[in-house]
């Protein structure tokens, strides 16, 4: 994981956490931005000056976006329906599929609104006649309430229709993973949501430009570190020694930048 500077692509951190999910990863990076600042005697807080944040669909959650509301920092970052929104997004889709349109579509899987789901009974059965078990009720990060359904492995791998309604039908022929899991919203979240609060930061036109910058600042640095310098993947094994590999590929990255803008600061490059 890297933060980088938009006006120079500098790395100001660098971290490997070693977990594929990314969302938690936020508020660590963003304290040890602050803290590092605050060391070099540069800012005591770096985000009260109004320093602007932006990290892409990987980190779109309830709790991150709580966490820059109530710190009052200065972020954006969109929720994974944000392209289909914005109407230049849907311009680039047409585009992109008037070139790939002989290429074959995935099939979509049969939808839950095809389940029979009964919220007094707390019952749901298959578009196959099949009764699924009721798994949990609980909250999702959005305050929705829901109900999560999950049918039984056994049934899912005979029924005629697995490969319209089960993501890896070929792993439940080898009796692995889990039947077809459903959910169903019981009560909406009566409150607006800090997602929401985002949504409408990110779907501005000052949202949209400034979030529009962040492809040409972050994707150059990991193409320079993965093409230029190799790092296709890491030769260490270990949290602690993939970290130092990790920060001294950026360290190097860093050296290079500081060198050609100082050059270019003195009048010689």
């Amino acid at each position: 994981m890297a933060a980088v500077d938009q006006k120079h692509q500098v790395i100001i951190d660098a971290q490997a956490f070693g977990e594929g999910q990314e969302q938690h990863t936020l508020k660590p990076i963003t304290e040890a931005i602050k803290a590092r600042f605050e060391r070099l005697e540069i800012n005591d807080d770096i985000f009260e000056t109004g320093a602007i944040i932006t990290a892409d669909t990987g980190f779109a959650n309830e709790a991150n976006m709580a966490y820059l509301h109530d710190n009052e920092i200065n972020g954006y970052i969109p929720d994974n329906q944000f392209s289909s929104r914005d109407p230049k997004f849907q311009d680039q889709k047409a585009k992109h599929g008037e070139r790939h349109q002989d290429q074959p579509k995935a099939q979509p899987l049969i939808p839950a609104s095809d389940f029979q789901f009964d919220p007094e009974q707390m019952t749901c059965r298959c578009p196959q006649g099949n009764w699924l078990s009721h798994r949990s009720t609980r909250t999702d990060s959005l305050g929705n309430q829901k109900a999560f359904f999950e049918g039984k492995l056994l049934q899912c791998r005979n029924c005629a229709r697995k490969r319209e309604c089960l993501r890896n039908p070929q792993s439940a022929d080898h009796h692995k993973g889990k039947g077809r899991q459903v959910s169903f919203i019981i009560a909406k979240a009566e409150r607006e949501t800090y997602t929401d609060w985002m949504k409408q930061r990110v779907d501005s036109e000052a949202g949209k430009q400034i979030y529009s910058h962040r492809m040409s600042v972050v994707e150059p640095v990991f193409g320079n570190i993965g093409t230029n310098k190799r790092l296709n993947r890491f030769s260490l094994r270990g949290k602690n020694k993939v970290q130092s590999q990790w920060r001294l590929y950026c360290m190097v990255h860093n050296i290079e930048k500081i060198m050609n803008y100082g050059m270019i600061a003195e009048g010689t490059g």
